[in-house]
């Protein structure tokens, strides 16, 4: 998609109070060739006067985005339910697909009845899969989901496809792996607080391979995505582009808190049977499995570059984890 040089790019952002849409806002905000049109919830969310706010009272598939579509060029689409109970939900996988695939979906065809050109949808590695053995995941990659989250990530990219194919609006799906920064939620902000708490962590032994992304660095690309022609009905898959083991990841962060941290030589295998006796196998898997991206499509591609190293990237992280000594 190219737009006049001089013309402002319309963009809708939903999910624009979270982890990643705050990131995404703030740097869409500094750009002045965007005008930005953000969907929240919540009356009182708070956003410079340079931003446009459209409430939507709800993600449903009967939600009316008429008004907040009004205009718009790129729609990039990162609200999503991360997490469902199974204390409280009989069947979470048909939450999920309530949310991120049947209202999804509505939000597409409503974009494109409004005209507009691309639709950026943020999905997950997990459609991938939840560990990389022999070889790292690709583009080509045959989809493996397993969690009930995956699974709703990938009807809807299939539902999204399906929906614009051979239409005049662009689709780009883009599938991060583990999205971390200072103030990551989940299991990230756990490693943070493990980290700063000086206590001796048994990951000495542990050779695994990660692939994440540095919140700063995925942000980029999904702005760089909402305009670059090369970018039009493609699959990404986005990382930092380096990968770390569970011990580099600990000393990075460690680092940027000023801290020092002890790792015991834990043999693997005992540390697989006590995460297993304690329901844990997931927790363990992603600290001491490997996951591997094959980024180098987005940036053969796109002729992108993570506009923060990977180690620097984890440090800085430590640093503003509000841990540092």
């Amino acid at each position: 998609m190219i737009l006049d040089e001089i013309s402002t790019m319309k963009l809708l952002l939903t999910g624009a109070t979270g982890f990643v849409g705050q990131a995404v806002a703030q740097r869409i905000i500094m750009d002045a060739k965007y005008s930005l049109t953000v969907a929240v919830r919540s009356s009182s969310a708070v956003f410079s006067d340079a931003v446009s706010v459209a409430q939507i009272a709800e993600l449903t598939s009967e939600t009316d985005w008429t008004a907040a579509l009004s205009g718009v060029d790129v729609v990039v689409h990162l609200a999503a339910r991360a997490h469902v109970l199974k204390e409280i939900s009989n069947d979470p996988l048909v939450d999920f697909r309530r949310i991120n695939v049947e209202a999804a979906l509505s939000l597409a065809r409503q974009a494109l009845h409004a005209g507009v050109k691309r639709f950026v949808f943020i999905s997950s590695i997990g459609v991938n899969g939840f560990r990389t053995l022999d070889f790292p995941f690709s583009e080509l990659s045959l989809p493996d989901p397993h969690a009930d989250y995956a699974v709703s990530k990938f009807e809807a990219e299939q539902a999204l496809l399906a929906l614009l194919k051979d239409t005049t609006m662009e689709l780009v799906i883009i599938r991060p792996p583990l999205v971390y920064a200072g103030h990551a939620p989940g299991n990230f902000s756990r490693l943070l607080k493990l980290v700063a708490s000086g206590v001796p962590l048994p990951f000495g032994l542990v050779r695994n391979q990660r692939s994440m992304v540095a919140l700063e660095n995925l942000a980029d690309f999904i702005i760089l995505c909402t305009d670059h022609p090369a970018a039009a009905n493609e699959l990404f898959l986005v990382s930092d582009g380096v990968d770390f083991s569970i011990p580099e990841i600990v000393k990075y962060l460690a680092e940027g808190m000023s801290k020092k941290v002890r790792l015991l030589t834990v043999p693997v295998s005992l540390m697989r049977l006590g995460a297993g006796v304690a329901g844990k196998q997931h927790v363990f898997e992603q600290l001491c499995g490997s996951l591997v991206i094959d980024s180098s499509k987005a940036r053969n591609l796109l002729g992108w570059q993570p506009p923060l190293k990977a180690d620097d990237a984890l440090r800085k992280a430590g640093r503003d984890s509000g841990f540092r000594r």
